[in-house]
């Protein structure tokens, strides 16, 4: 993890970006949870968004993304808004010379992403990615035992993320549970088997939580296996469908033991009675992962004041992306696919 900010570091300045739920989520972490931030202002191009947002914080609200970049008053971007618009943002961002953070995913296509990673390089900017996995307590211990050798040479990896809501399944996108819900479980795999390249892929998926809406793209459940380059195997699943709350897990097993991370609770706290044994759980990642998300965004604070890399760029995210990329082709195929061959045929 990085190191904090200099003591008595000026507070980065930020603008977000995006109005809507993680926007909101996000501008209330910088403004009221991290002393090493500042909201400057909110952008959302819908009437009214913005201002809704940002008034309750102190900060100015706007339509117009051109002057936000513009801004000299702003040394950092918050890109919350639709993902289709990421990868052009990034790219905009950095090109006013600001620094970027940027929910994921950060690009829709391999090409979009290779841009925004270039523009910020070219303009000197840091460019971090938005998978809080790497920032929870347990995750980022669990990594830290496979990187001192703890389970030894992993062989199997394990990664699950079990949404509870689908309150309206007809306004998820197509492939979103691969390209919004599972790439957080391509990134956590890849990052847990550091050093390795995914090479194959083979995804089944189907809408077996709202099947009358599988003509209109909705896939809602999908388990996804994954050959590594180092030999290693790994597998990602993903459902809309947890009635019992939100629920994230990861694992490692290796030649020298196994190490697990993720509960779907919140608390601690179990009820012991005639019934059986109760605990409680959250249904939101937000509820889940709120010392997460502010975590990440005090590590770009860091990053921005101390200069270095940030914990997870744009490189990573492009190879979270490639993942989700073939898990498409391999659905539409029925097969599994060799990664490279369906980067070419995309």
């Amino acid at each position: 993890m990085p190191l904090p900010p200099p003591a008595g570091a000026e507070p980065v300045r930020f603008a977000l970006i995006g109005a809507g739920r993680i926007g909101t989520f996000h501008a209330t972490t910088i403004a009221r949870r991290l002393p090493e931030a500042e909201l400057v202002t909110v952008a959302d191009p819908a009437a009214g968004a913005a201002e809704r947002l940002a008034v309750p914080l102190g900060a100015e609200a706007t339509t117009d993304v051109d002057a936000v970049l513009a801004d000299e008053r702003v040394e950092a971007v918050a890109i919350t808004c639709s993902s289709t618009a990421h990868a052009e943002l990034v790219t905009r961002a950095a090109a006013a010379g600001k620094a970027v953070f940027c929910e994921k995913p950060m690009a829709m296509t391999l090409d979009e992403a290779d841009v925004a990673i270039a523009a910020c390089a070219r303009a000197g900017v840091p460019l971090q990615v938005g998978f809080n996995r790497r920032f929870a307590a347990d995750f980022a211990a669990a990594k830290r035992i496979v990187d001192d050798g703890g389970v030894g040479t992993p062989q199997l990896l394990r990664s699950l993320t079990r949404d509870p809501g689908l309150a309206n399944p007809g306004a998820v996108a197509p492939w979103t549970i691969f390209t919004q819900t599972l790439i957080h479980d391509f990134d956590t795999l890849n990052w847990f088997n550091a050093g390795a390249t995914a090479v194959e892929v083979h995804a089944m998926a189907d809408a077996l939580v709202a099947p009358d809406f599988k003509a209109d793209g909705l896939l809602d459940t999908a388990v996804v296996s994954i050959r590594y380059d180092n030999g290693a195997l790994a597998t990602a699943e993903a459902s809309f469908s947890a009635a019992y709350g939100y629920d994230v897990r990861g694992e490692v097993f290796g030649s020298a033991g196994m190490v697990t991370a993720g509960t779907p609770a919140q608390l601690t706290v179990r009820h012991w009675s005639s019934t059986g044994v109760a605990g409680p759980t959250v249904r939101a990642d937000t509820e889940l992962f709120p010392d997460a998300y502010a975590a990440e965004l005090a590590a770009f604070c860091a990053t921005v004041r101390r200069g270095g890399a940030p914990e997870v760029g744009g490189h990573d995210a492009r190879a979270a992306l490639r993942i989700a990329l073939a898990c498409i082709a391999s659905v539409e195929r029925g097969a599994p696919v060799r990664i490279s061959e369906s980067e070419e045929s995309a």
